[in-house]
């Protein structure tokens, strides 16, 4: 498996702009403390988070596309279970129905990373460390807050016996942990 050192350098060549890698890094992080909390490989999950839109660049006006090429770079890189994740990220396309905790919590953190930055961008200060848990949950009940965010890919974070509340706690606290490497 890919070493955390490894994966940075693959992950800058693949991706091009910064708002795309300062999302896998916190997709990543969000992984990392979703692991830890669920008992898992927290090393494995991160990596699967950092790298899962690898290709995106490459795909974005073709979204039938996107993590086919992430798969195929990665396939002897990362284990069977990271490579059905990235796959169920995007199961609309690939028909890797998400069935695991990891494919579910790959989900869950790849639409909660997106509203949590929206929620530190409108604050005054636009860091991180202003957002509440309090004004997570309103934002996220608010559908008119990015309306790009699907309500329903966070809220699989139910299929692991985790509240909505405690899952959108965490993931604010995993984004808080890197906001330096965020730039909020």
């Amino acid at each position: 498996m890919l070493t955390r050192a490894e994966a940075e350098p693959l992950l800058r060549k693949n991706l091009r702009t910064e708002n795309l890698i300062k999302h896998s890094y916190a997709v990543e992080a969000i992984l990392e403390d979703m692991a830890k909390k669920l008992g898992e490989d927290s090393q494995l999950w991160g990596i699967t988070g950092l790298l899962h839109d690898l290709d995106y660049d490459f795909t974005k006006n073709d979204p039938e596309k996107h993590s086919q090429i992430t798969v195929k770079v990665l396939y002897d890189l990362l284990p069977q279970e990271a490579i059905n994740a990235i796959k169920a990220h995007n199961y609309q396309y690939t028909a890797q129905i998400p069935q695991t905790y990891l494919d579910k919590s790959l989900i869950a953190a790849d639409a909660v990373s997106g509203l949590i930055i929206a929620a530190a961008l409108v604050m005054p200060s636009k860091k991180l460390a202003d957002v509440t848990p309090k004004t997570l949950l309103a934002k996220f009940k608010d559908k008119s807050f990015a309306a790009g965010c699907n309500r329903k890919r966070i809220e699989l974070c139910e299929d692991m016996d985790l509240e909505l509340q405690g899952f959108l706690e965490l993931s604010l606290d995993s984004l808080k942990r890197i906001s330096d490497s965020l730039g909020l």
